[in-house]
């Protein structure tokens, strides 16, 4: 199993942007010690008093700089916010500056309505999906140079690296963003901290729906890759204290305050209590929104879930109060696979 992570760069209280991309930096290069494969910076707009990843290019032009091996890239960028020209040459210059180690996942959505009108976002489009592929297939086209012969965007050029081109993911969390990627046969990404119900309706739909990349800008055959949140401790005990943080969360996030991360005391008051361990095995049918456990619990669990949907591939997102108990899951987790053997 390869594992990764994707981080929000969370401002935690008493702290600012500056704290939280530190912290960040920091899981960064612990991620590139312990063997994790990629680590990918989040996108989120008007959030800054909790989230303070809302430009990924800047992060990824800063843990490139920081770290020597480990693949940085975006988790993801709202090509609905953007022109798939300036994505591409953004992502492009990346990969000059950091050469074969940049991922460009390419996303949507819409945020507060405020947001979306200063960064010029049309909400409302009569076929959202459309649009959206459409984006994909531009952005790609302009860093794999897809474009047909005589079609207007067919000679601009964009920066290069002497070798390497951008890796690109779809990224979504329903079968319209795994039908996207099928088609334009690109890499895809399922978060299943979203929408966890339609984790293996996603990738039947990606798989039955791929075709290579006719400017091989993808894989020859279907790669996906699994977004679970996942907090993991010594004991299944304590890492379900930690899933409290995330439980919390979402149903904030029910009732409309988004982005919020309580401490695990302030989590455990709101739910009533400690949550109960992630049941090993899951039942049948069951994707929660979030896991937790000790180490061997967290194999377990991975191995369900990855058998589910037929992936190798998992990025870890977790939402954990407290950093060093960030960096404590992490560590834990790369036990779990056993990452530091596989290098």
């Amino acid at each position: 199993m390869n594992l990764s992570i994707v981080d929000l760069a969370p401002v935690r209280d008493g702290e600012s942007a500056t704290e939280a991309y530190e912290h960040t930096t920091e899981l960064a290069r612990v991620a590139e010690e312990l063997g994790y494969e990629r680590f990918w910076v989040a996108e989120h707009h008007g959030l800054a008093d909790s989230i303070a990843s809302t430009t990924p290019e800047v992060l990824i032009a800063h843990l490139a700089a920081k770290t020597d091996d480990i693949r940085v890239g975006s988790g993801t960028v709202l090509l609905n916010h953007y022109s798939p020209f300036k994505v591409a040459e953004t992502f492009a210059s990346l990969d000059g500056l950091a050469p074969g180690r940049v991922d460009l996942g390419l996303g949507r959505a819409t945020g507060m309505p405020e947001v979306d009108r200063a960064l010029g976002t049309e909400r409302r489009k009569r076929n959202p999906d459309q649009d959206h592929r459409e984006k994909v297939e531009a952005a790609t086209s302009h860093l794999y140079d897809g474009f047909e012969e005589g079609h207007p965007y067919a000679d601009i050029k964009i920066p290069r690296s002497a070798d390497d081109v951008p890796e690109i993911w779809v990224l979504g969390s329903s079968p319209s963003s795994a039908e996207i990627a099928g088609e334009l046969g690109l890499r895809y990404c399922f978060a299943a901290f979203i929408r966890p119900q339609l984790a293996e309706r996603a990738f039947e739909t990606y798989r039955d729906n791929f075709d290579p990349s006719a400017f091989d800008a993808g894989p020859d055959e279907p790669r996906g890759m699994l977004a679970v949140n996942a907090a993991c401790a010594e004991t299944d005990e304590e890492a379900a204290r930690l899933r409290a943080t995330a439980e919390a969360s979402y149903k904030r996030m029910q009732r409309g305050v988004v982005g919020s991360m309580p401490s695990v005391e302030e989590a455990i008051d709101e739910l009533g209590g400690v949550p109960e361990p992630t049941p090993n095995p899951l039942p049948d049918g069951e994707w929660p929104r979030s896991i937790s456990g000790s180490p061997e619990t967290m194999r377990d669990l991975l191995e369900q879930l990855t058998d589910r949907v037929g992936v190798d591939d998992v990025i870890v997102q977790n939402l954990i109060a407290d950093h060093d108990d960030v960096i404590r899951s992490h560590e834990l987790l790369a036990e779990t696979a056993d990452l530091t053997a596989a290098r």
